[in-house]
């Protein structure tokens, strides 16, 4: 389906707003600037690719009957230079009812042996530009596509050629499908050949994801047209993303930590274990600047573009939006901040089942508004309220939920865990600060500190790009974004670009350095507080025999198993999973190794 032009002019619009941004950050004019090489083109392979899958006659003719070989879609090592340059729209034809799909878990019982849109791709319709081998969306993040239940994120994928397909170019593009108003991310690829005005059909298939409770294959094969044309933009979003390349943190395999510290005496196993293999997206150590990164397996070998695979922050974002929303407004706005009543930004409030008068936005990031129905672990998070919220797009039900809780005991009293709470407080910052907050962290400290295009956009309510931002999950990371806001966190202080961007005093309290703002205990086990959307945990000698000191952990922790955890000797381990596997202590004592904690 194509994007209607007044949408096409707005989204161009945004865009070139937005890439100005990169280029005041890297001085150059994006109206002005030649178009920067990528690192590491060109391709020096001479293209003679020994191809069993994904032919020419194939891609040009022939169908898909279940899911291959991941491998099939990647960059092979033989691959030459493409042929053309892409430049203009793609667009699939026939989503709506075409391709295969096998159910692996449905929870909530999504699916039957009926059709349904779960089992078929949205409308595709995708503006592309080339630099290099690098096929570039014009539009990244997250993509409202206006089906009932899938939305899009495109990122940057290849453009090579090989001397079997006949003097057409060959390219494969990473996207993942997100359920509507949910942060769940299913991977995918997708694949075909072109030339200068035409493309073959597009193969495409969903082999993994991070999601606990929806599993599926999906695969296809669809006619596409090609409209080429000049795009609106395209040397800014060239050099956009070079210089996106170019700023990745270093990367090495996991097992080159070994032997990069070989005196170290590490066991490897420690990463990644506790956690069922298949279930397991990603993980990875960051130390001394570099990341140590796992593999990226899916149930048809490995994902062709690990270092873009799209991650779900889910309860993550609590401390990477709401709680780093906070520290960005107080260095900016002051110190009061934090202090000011939910009651005097949030006018819903009134309408409150529960009392209001006196909780602040520290008390409700805190997940201490005195304000729940049962205070024993989770219970009020699992419960209909919550559910009923979660399931609700527009902003107000929402809103009218997020305060459904009867008051129980004093703000700043009592720990009980509400994403609810964490809506609140994202909506008190929006409407003190007087405009939108995600673009104000966006701006402020997601662009500076490099994060990717993909991860520069939020879910919303209403389903919409300006709806409110949810502030308690609905980012979307990959493996080099969580390891720089790790990074920001945990080994700069608070400073991006070289300049302050989060209030110091504030990430120390947050980061435990604050003796005197541990937080608020938790109750869910002892040892553990929650301070300004992050949690922490202390670890002990008495817990934890090994240690001769006692020390604290700030992480970050998502739904389904997922864990960032921050250690004191500057290193963090993190990984992505979803099969309700919380278990990284062990990665934490390994990671001890390389320097000690007391």
């Amino acid at each position: 389906m194509r994007t209607p032009p007044i949408r096409r002019h707005a989204l161009r619009l945004a865009l070139a707003a937005l890439l100005g941004t990169f280029a005041v950050a890297t001085g150059a004019s994006p109206a002005a600037a030649a178009v920067t090489p990528v690192p590491g083109d060109p391709l020096t392979g001479s293209g003679a690719v020994s191809r069993t899958l994904l032919t020419k006659a194939e891609l040009t003719g022939g169908t898909a009957t279940s899911t291959i070989a991941d491998s099939a879609f990647a960059l092979p090592a033989a691959a030459a230079m493409p042929l053309h340059t892409f430049s203009g729209r793609l667009e699939l034809t026939g989503e709506a009812t075409g391709g295969g799909f096998t159910e692996l878990e449905d929870d909530f019982a999504y699916t039957n042996a009926g059709d349904s849109p779960r089992k078929h791709l949205p409308e595709i319709s995708l503006e592309f530009v080339q630099n290099g081998s690098h096929l570039i969306p014009v539009e990244q993040g997250l993509r409202i596509t206006g089906n009932a239940v899938w939305n899009l994120l495109v990122s940057p994928g290849r453009a090579w050629s090989e001397t079997g397909d006949g003097g057409w170019s060959r390219a494969s593009v990473p996207f993942a499908l997100v359920q509507r108003n949910a942060n769940c991310v299913h991977n995918a690829t997708m694949t075909f050949l072109f030339n200068a005005t035409s493309v073959s059909q597009v193969r495409y298939q969903v082999t993994q994801e991070t999601c606990l409770y929806f599993k599926f294959d999906l695969w296809g094969q669809l006619p596409a047209t090609y409209t080429p044309y000049p795009v609106a933009g395209a040397e800014a979003v060239r050099n956009a993303h070079a210089a996106e390349v170019a700023g990745r943190l270093p990367t090495k395999p996991i097992a080159a930590l070994a032997a990069d510290h070989p005196s170290a005496g590490l066991d490897l196993a420690a990463f990644g274990s506790g956690v069922t293999p298949a279930h397991m997206s990603a993980y990875g150590l960051l130390h001394d600047g570099v990341n140590y990164v796992s593999g990226c397996s899916t149930r048809q070998g490995t994902y062709p573009f690990c270092e873009v695979m799209r991650l779900p922050s889910y309860s993550t974002a609590k401390s990477a939006m709401a709680g780093t929303a906070l520290m960005r407004l107080t260095q900016t706005h002051g110190t009061g901040v934090s202090g000011q009543l939910i009651r005097d930004w949030v006018p819903e409030h009134a309408s409150a089942t529960g009392r209001w008068a006196g909780v602040t936005i520290n008390h409700t990031l805190d997940m201490a508004t005195g304000n729940y129905r049962f205070a024993t672990y989770m219970t009020d998070e699992g419960g209909a309220i919550v559910s009923d919220f979660l399931s609700a797009e527009p902003y107000a039900t929402k809103i009218d939920l997020a305060f459904d809780f009867p008051s129980r005991v004093a703000p700043g009293t009592k720990w009980v865990y509400h994403t609810t709470g964490t809506f609140i407080a994202t909506r008190a910052m929006r409407n003190y600060l007087g405009s939108d907050l995600f673009d104000e962290l966006r701006d402020g400290v997601y662009v500076p500190a490099k994060l990717s295009r993909g991860a520069l956009t939020s879910l919303r309510t209403g389903n919409s790009a300006t709806g409110q931002a949810f502030g308690g999950y609905g980012l979307f990371y990959n493996r080099d974004d969580i390891a720089k806001l790790a990074k920001l966190y945990n080994n700069d202080g608070g400073v991006a670009g070289g300049v302050q961007v989060l209030h110091p005093g504030l990430l120390g309290a947050t980061m435990q350095k604050d003796p005197a703002d541990r937080g608020i205990a938790t109750t869910s086990a002892a040892g553990f507080r929650y301070n300004n959307g992050f949690w922490a945990k202390q670890l002990t000698p008495a817990e934890f025999p090994q240690y001769d000191c006692s020390f604290w952990v700030p992480f970050m922790s998502g739904y389904g198993g997922i864990t960032v955890a921050m250690l004191p000797n500057g290193a963090t381990y993190y990984y992505f999973s979803d099969n309700d596997e919380f278990s990284w202590y062990a990665a934490v004592h390994e990671a001890g190794k390389l320097a000690p904690y007391c």
